[in-house]
């Protein structure tokens, strides 16, 4: 490792770069913002180096690793996505109660109420792109 942060200070380009994840494991979703340093190493031939939070990190594109179950069955977006799923169901969370379904209305008074049941398929929903 001390040979490759050797090449730290002689990066030729520095691109920055943002991805999306969701692990299909088991729904985890981040995102991670990476420097992708250009570099020519001593035969000069050209390498590359992700950087995250200033340390260097095997690129995410390779075999990504779930932050939360270590799986490697990770799906790879634009930057974004996560985040705007995030705000969705934290806007969904914060709805006044006033917003009751018709089955929640005409159920009777004091019956409790059935838990919504989550599937995999509901939380990835978001991440699926529609055919054009």
């Amino acid at each position: 490792m001390s040979e490759i942060t050797g090449h730290r200070g002689t990066a030729t380009a520095v691109v920055h770069e943002s991805y999306s994840f969701a692990c299909m494991r088991c729904g985890h979703g981040w995102e991670q913002s990476y420097e992708i340093e250009h570099h020519i190493d001593g035969e000069g031939a050209e390498m590359v180096m992700y950087v995250a939070d200033g340390r260097v990190v095997p690129s995410p594109l390779t075999r990504p690793t779930c932050q939360n179950c270590d799986n490697h069955v990770v799906r790879i977006m634009r930057a974004g996505q996560v985040s705007a799923v995030q705000r969705s169901v934290q806007r969904q969370r914060s709805a006044p109660e006033a917003a009751v379904s018709d089955a929640e209305a005409s159920a009777e008074p004091g019956a409790p109420k059935e838990p919504h049941h989550w599937h995999f398929s509901d939380l990835l929903h978001p991440f699926h792109r529609k055919a054009s």
